[in-house]
């Protein structure tokens, strides 16, 4: 199954898709905007055109297990995106994905400008990865 995931934020949205046998998550591109239904609108494009047959929304948790502000904002994104389309929408638990990503990006060396650009597709692909090892261990397919 193509599975697209969202790295929500408040002005960048990294997006990241897996392949159908659910092997592989890449990074595709960072969403430059802060607007919410445009945001919600972006992934809908993206996730037709690459064929997708469920999206991925990180949904941020506190350490504790508790949901907060963030957490709200991207179930609405969530909800909005549902209401575009008919492919299916999940949440998943995000904590600690931007720290990985930011290690990730550290063991690479990418610094400055780089590293803003693409933190967010790398936490998508975090996200992503997560879901699908989630998917390989149980039997929800």
């Amino acid at each position: 199954m193509i599975i697209l995931s969202v790295d929500y934020g408040d002005a960048r949205t990294g997006i990241a898709v897996c392949d159908k046998l659910e092997f592989l998550a890449s990074p595709v591109c960072v969403i430059a905007e802060g607007y919410m239904p445009k945001v919600a609108k972006r992934i809908v494009q993206l996730a037709e055109e690459r064929k997708a047959e469920l999206i991925v929304v990180g949904k941020p948790k506190n350490m504790d297990g508790s949901e907060g502000f963030r957490a709200e904002k991207c179930k609405e994104l969530a909800y909005a995106v549902s209401e575009l389309c008919e492919i299916p929408v999940t949440m998943w638990d995000e904590r600690l994905t931007t720290v990985s990503a930011h290690r990730v990006l550290n063991a690479t060396n990418t610094r400055g400008k780089d590293r803003k650009a693409v933190i967010d597709a790398v936490s998508a692909v975090m996200i992503l990865e997560d879901f699908l090892k989630y998917r390989k261990n149980t039997a929800e397919k």
